[in-house]
């Protein structure tokens, strides 16, 4: 942190989120606690006004919503006694909290956004590297990019498709009606959606209490890879100069911190690398655990290529793939 300098991102007073994750219930291989303390304590130092922060998931899980999220947090030991700052869920209560970012992409022009990492002065992001089943790997693109997404925006991340209503669990509660856009729903026995008027935008998916609203997974990785990074430029797209990224290269799994299980890591700890460029970060990353597992990320998942991320993410301005290692004597 400070040999890289990270601390200039900081200035006195500012509001700074650290983005984390903080695992599913029962998973344990994400960044432990102890590691967010000395990072918020080294923010207060400088004066900022440290909060831990991530998205609710799109799936329910013990992270859906707010209080389940903070709950499970708090069993996995992110209390304010233990890392001496508040946690607050970027997205609100419902995962529907955000604000709509301008971007000029190649899928969206306008991108969902938690409004509390929206509106925070600074962003530290500390991401578990680790792989990932859709994304090949997970490290500070994914971490940003679809972790401060809203769980509409995650819902557009993870397909094309249109929502369709689940009739047998359709309770005709009308929850979903006013949180349409489009106005593309409606309610006699069951709810129905106007495909015409329909655009995905995955507001309905996230409000329905009975799951009546299928949540649709299909999506080719490419495409999503480079959602991620569209989001994620719509994530610092108001904070240039005010991000720093520290990457974990321990407890490395083949999958991501979602799952409510820890497998077998696939390699030895590496380390912990910093840096002011999130490309570079997770290109080194990428290499780092690629060199000392011989390639195993492509063993894991064959049919997947990671490096779109980084290609589309320097393609859009986010960072370069060049980059320089610099070891330390701590």
């Amino acid at each position: 942190f400070n040999k890289l300098n990270l601390g200039s991102v900081i200035e006195p007073e500012d509001l700074c989120a650290i983005k984390t994750h903080f695992g599913e219930l029962g998973n344990s291989a994400f960044v432990q606690p102890i590691y967010l303390r000395i990072i918020v304590e080294e923010l207060k130092r400088l004066g900022a006004n440290p909060f831990l922060t991530d998205g609710s998931t799109l799936y329910k899980g013990s992270r859906g919503n707010a209080v389940d999220h903070i709950k499970t947090a708090l069993k996995h030991g992110f209390s304010f006694a233990t890392v001496d700052a508040p946690l607050i869920i970027a997205d609100g209560l419902y995962g529907n909290d955000h604000v709509a970012v301008k971007i000029d992409g190649k899928h969206y022009k306008e991108v969902k956004i938690g409004s509390c990492a929206h509106h925070a002065d600074a962003l530290i992001t500390i991401s578990h590297f680790k792989g990932h089943e859709m994304t090949g790997f997970g490290g500070a693109i994914k971490n940003i990019g679809m972790g401060l997404g809203s769980r509409g925006a995650k819902q557009q991340m993870h397909s094309d498709a249109l929502p369709e209503i689940i009739v047998d669990k359709c309770t005709v509660c009308e929850k979903c009606v006013p949180h349409c856009p489009t106005k593309a729903i409606k309610v006699d026995e069951t709810a129905k959606i106007n495909r015409e008027l329909c655009y995905s935008c995955g507001e309905c998916t996230i409000m329905c209490p009975h799951e009546a609203i299928e949540i649709n997974w299909e999506t080719d990785e490419k495409i999503m890879q480079e959602k991620i990074i569209e989001h994620f430029l719509g994530a610092v797209e108001n904070k240039k100069g005010k991000v720093g990224y520290i990457n974990f290269l321990t407890n490395i799994t083949p999958d991501c911190d979602c799952w409510n299980f820890s497998d077998s890591y696939i390699c030895p700890d590496i380390g912990i690398l910093a840096s002011s460029d999130p490309i570079a970060i997770d290109t080194a990353s990428f290499d780092l655990v690629n060199k000392v597992t011989n390639n195993k990320f492509k063993d894991i998942w064959p049919n997947i290529d990671p490096r779109v991320q980084l290609s589309y993410g320097e393609k859009m301005g986010l960072g370069n793939r060049d980059y320089e290692l610099v070891e330390l004597d701590l």
